[in-house]
């Protein structure tokens, strides 16, 4: 399997995790799913909050990394760490150490809630049990606390600490983290807000959007990247709006569904495709994205 330079890549597709008809990973779709990232030239996320990576057993995301490890796909490969048991995080990256992967996703640690102290100690803690480049993600809605500029800023002695997902949805935090850690790059992880991020110095975007549209996005990537100013900043952020109006990924999962990505819409509890009372933004998104591709 080759290996792959991270920092070549400037979009990260978050990947859903398909399910078949009793619930269980559907690894045909899963192949299918990354040949389409593979062609769009994106960065392949796996066992992301997108791709309920906590909703799956130990077991299946060990069997979901190492299938996907033996398909060689032609794209870098980041797993995701997360959790609230430093030990079992740990473990969990020892055993994903010895696979062919290039990059980790390391989330805030769930619930605790800590304090920049304890940040610093338990990120530094899984940077030096690392042997590839991390991502520290910044997402407070999901994991209940705000991720300190400092204490990351103090983190940068970690030769393994490579960029940040902030997805904070804030321009002041986003711009704070750009200032605090001028050596690191930082990632949009809103889709929509990228052209005003990529102005503050966003090296690109980590997206849901990319699993249902993944040349289009790859597209929008590049061009906030190149003239953000030039970019229909509004277009896609009306667009896209629907993607978000109940908990990710259960709208990008039921537009995947529809057009025919995935073989079902299904999720893991608690999360459930019957929170979405409204299909049709989703279908008027969806035409939107595809007009705005085939004009460029």
């Amino acid at each position: 399997m080759a290996s792959f330079n991270v920092q070549d890549y400037n979009l990260w597709t978050a990947l859903v995790t398909p399910f078949n008809a009793t619930g269980r990973v559907d690894y045909d779709a899963l192949v299918d799913l990354l040949a389409q990232q593979v062609a769009a030239g994106n960065g392949i996320l796996l066992l992301g909050s997108t791709g309920e990576g906590m909703a799956l057993s130990l077991d299946e995301q060990k069997k979901l990394v190492r299938y996907v490890c033996q398909t060689e796909p032609d794209a870098p490969i980041m797993v995701a760490i997360g959790g609230h048991n430093l030990q079992q995080q740990l473990e969990w990256m020892a055993f994903c150490n010895e696979l062919p992967i290039d990059a980790y996703l390391l989330a805030a640690p769930l619930y605790a809630k800590p304090g920049p102290k304890g940040q610093e100690a338990w990120f530094r803690a899984l940077l030096q049990q690392s042997k590839f480049p991390c991502m520290i993600y910044n997402v407070p809605s999901r994991s209940g606390v705000e991720l300190s500029p400092q204490a990351l800023a103090n983190l940068t002695d970690e030769a393994t600490f490579w960029s940040v997902k902030e997805a904070s949805g804030s321009v002041i935090q986003f711009k704070a983290f750009v200032d605090a850690l001028p050596s690191i790059a930082i990632f949009s992880g809103d889709d929509a807000l990228l052209p005003e991020f990529t102005i503050l110095g966003a090296a690109g975007l980590v997206s849901v959007c990319a699993n249902v549209w993944p040349q289009a996005t790859h597209l929008y990537v590049s061009q906030c990247l190149r003239d953000p100013c030039q970019v229909e900043f509004e277009l896609w952020k009306s667009a896209i709006e629907p993607l978000f109006i109940v908990a990710n990924p259960i709208p990008i999962k039921v537009l995947m569904h529809h057009t025919k990505q995935i073989n079902y819409p299904h999720l893991r509890l608690p999360l459930t495709h019957d929170e979405l009372a409204k299909f049709t933004p989703l279908l008027a998104a969806n035409e939107i994205i595809n007009q705005w591709y085939g004009e460029q």
